[in-house]
């Protein structure tokens, strides 16, 4: 068994590697590559060697630094059904839980772990620079803020969506909606946009009302378009 654990990048040339490699004829081979995004179909050349193909991919975040538990960890699994074998068994040896996937889906669920990890640490890294900017050091501002996530996610876990659902939106208070985009319209561009894209993401996901919702977005970023414009323009 082969374990292909390298950058998604590096994987189409240690298949060509392997292709390349001298095995015994009589050997029966399972290749599994870890990556997220990619299915096993980038190791399909390898099964003319006679070796059955997948992919494994441990649904955990690995920074570097030190060795992440995998206990309860959930393995996402593909391939032959061969390498899916050996996979399960893998993640089993590991007390993992295992998500069947069909191929074609890896993109999407690697989409949706990226959404709940690196893109949430951007969310607070942003967050943690305004407070910054009122003053705040930022072992002060981490202590403040860090917290207030852990509390949703919590309650995300123990109520569920829409009850853990906290902020302006949730109450429909477009006003101070409204105040928030006039005060990010001077920070750098993408603060204001990924703030209106969250508001629309959370109106879509978490909303009961999600057109009216929406529909009062649309009107509040024109609202505060024409103010930055205007004021640009003064300037």
């Amino acid at each position: 068994m082969v374990l292909i654990a390298v950058p998604d990048s590096a994987i189409p040339e240690v298949a060509r590697e392997l292709a390349a490699a001298e095995w015994p004829q009589s050997a029966k081979r399972v290749i599994l590559h870890t990556s997220g995004a990619l299915s096993s179909g980038i190791l399909a050349p390898l099964r003319q060697f006679g070796a059955s193909v997948g992919s494994l991919h441990p649904l955990q975040s690995f920074s570097g630094v030190g060795t992440p538990s995998l206990d309860g960890c959930i393995f996402a699994v593909e391939g032959d059904a061969g390498a899916i074998r050996v996979a399960r068994s893998i993640a089993r040896a590991l007390d993992g839980q295992i998500l069947l996937l069909d191929p074609a889906a890896k993109p999407l669920y690697h989409a949706a772990a990226t959404m709940a990890a690196g893109q949430v640490l951007a969310e607070l890294e942003a967050a943690l620079q305004i407070f910054a900017s009122l003053g705040m050091k930022r072992r002060e501002a981490l202590r403040a803020l860090l917290p207030l996530t852990r509390q949703v996610l919590e309650n995300l876990e123990r109520l569920g969506p829409r009850p853990a659902w906290t902020g302006p939106l949730a109450r429909g208070d477009f006003s101070v909606i409204e105040a928030h985009e006039n005060a990010l319209g001077s920070w750098p561009a993408e603060y204001l946009v990924a703030y209106r894209a969250l508001n629309r993401l959370a109106a879509r996901v978490l909303s009961r009302h999600t057109e009216g919702a929406q529909a009062e977005l649309d009107r509040i970023s024109l609202g505060t378009n024409h103010f930055w414009q205007t004021k640009g323009a003064s300037a």
